[in-house]
């Protein structure tokens, strides 16, 4: 078992706990993690399926009724020691300190965003937040949906003043099916959106590691339903992609578009349209919505530890935690570079704790191959206490 050195320097704060995905202790350690922190809200990360829905049914039957559980698959797993696969990452929030409210938001091939919309505002005026506490919102979504963009911008609509940030559930580097876990059931398709209030204090954290070239390109034919670039420059998207990266077709990866990040410029940054896989006809299928007329620019990888470094000591207090959505195209460019260690160092030392997803969201857009977190840090000294 792995728990958060927090919980056993008994500091207050969100406590995360892991397991071995396939090992016969997984549920009881999972709850000797959680049971002494009596929480209103567990997380659960790694878990696929059916096991997802075990994991729900044996963990309530030894945590409060009114505890909040949810989760969904991933890409890899960040826990107490860091990086990880073939795990399952726990992360509970104690009731002393928290209170959650989630909801199911479904459909989202369909995009009901009128139902969405009225679902988000009702459940905001139930839940009747405390002024003195933190709220903040917590989203986790199908990331094979191809909807997470229109989504952020619904959450961003009816809830405009909220801080929301999340992670697109994955499959490893399968890319085939994902699943979501809410009110005790497995479900694909949906995202679940949740409302969090804590009398902690909260910062957001996000970094990514790369910075734009000189190298544009105009997408000349694109299935913007499917996120699919056709064409390049008026080129099989694919093989222009590799002549302007200066890669051999044949070697178009996972790792290599990790290296060579396509960016979208929005206002004065960059943000990157991560491509996934090269489709049959030679076209490019991407992680992020895309328009025919967008151009892209090629990016290149920086410095990906000592920039996140300075982006966590940058926080005002040491972090209790830090709840992580990290792309998977992020930890693949890190594992090319054999930082995999020096991170998950790093994860420890800030302790972090979350998934790998297969996009993040955060200040209302999805994107990909980012650091999206948020830091719990205790109160200012000489704050008041929350009622």
């Amino acid at each position: 078992m792995h728990t958060d050195p927090a919980a056993k320097e008994g500091a207050s704060g969100p406590v995360a706990v892991q397991a071995d995905r396939g090992g016969a202790d997984l549920v009881p350690t999972l709850l000797d993690g959680l049971r002494g922190i009596n929480p209103a809200l567990v997380l659960l990360f790694g878990a696929q399926g059916q096991q997802l829905a075990d994991l729900d049914a044996a963990l309530r039957d030894h945590l409060p009724p009114d505890c909040v559980i949810t989760g969904c698959s991933s890409a890899g797993e960040i826990g107490p020691q860091g990086y990880s696969s073939d795990s399952v990452v726990a992360i509970g929030f104690p009731a002393t300190q928290f209170r959650a409210r989630a909801m199911v938001l479904p459909d989202i091939s369909a995009l009901p965003v009128s139902d969405w919309l009225a679902g988000l505002r009702h459940m905001h005026r139930a839940f009747r937040p405390d002024p003195r506490r933190n709220l903040f919102g917590l989203l986790l979504v199908d990331g094979l949906s191809g909807q997470e963009d229109a989504l952020v911008a619904t959450l961003d609509a009816a809830l405009p003043s909220l801080p929301v940030i999340g992670g697109s559930a994955g499959d490893g580097l399968d890319f085939e099916r994902t699943s979501l876990l809410a009110q005790s059931r497995v479900m694909s398709n949906v995202a679940v959106f949740m409302l969090v209030e804590t009398d902690l204090d909260i910062s957001e954290v996000t970094f990514a590691h790369f910075s734009p070239t000189p190298i544009r390109a105009v997408v000349t034919a694109a299935i913007p339903e499917k996120r699919r670039i056709l064409e390049l420059n008026a080129e099989p998207a694919a093989l222009e992609y590799a002549r302007l990266a200066g890669l051999s077709p044949d070697r178009l990866t996972p790792s290599e578009f990790a290296r060579h990040p396509l960016l979208l410029r929005m206002g004065r940054r960059h943000h990157v349209r991560a491509i996934s896989a090269v489709t049959e006809d030679d076209g490019l299928s991407l992680l992020s919505a895309i328009d025919i007329g967008t151009v892209l620019t090629l990016g290149r990888a920086e410095d990906m530890t000592q920039g996140f470094s300075d982006a966590l000591d940058a926080l005002p207090r040491p972090p209790l935690m830090v709840l992580a959505f990290d792309c998977i195209l992020r930890r693949l460019a890190l594992e090319r570079a054999g930082l995999t260690d020096c991170m998950s160092a790093m994860y420890r030392r800030y302790r972090i704790a979350g998934f790998n997803t297969y996009g993040e969201q955060h200040c209302g857009m999805h994107v990909n191959q980012t650091f999206v977190g948020l830091a719990f840090m205790a109160p200012e000294a000489g704050d008041s206490d929350a009622a």
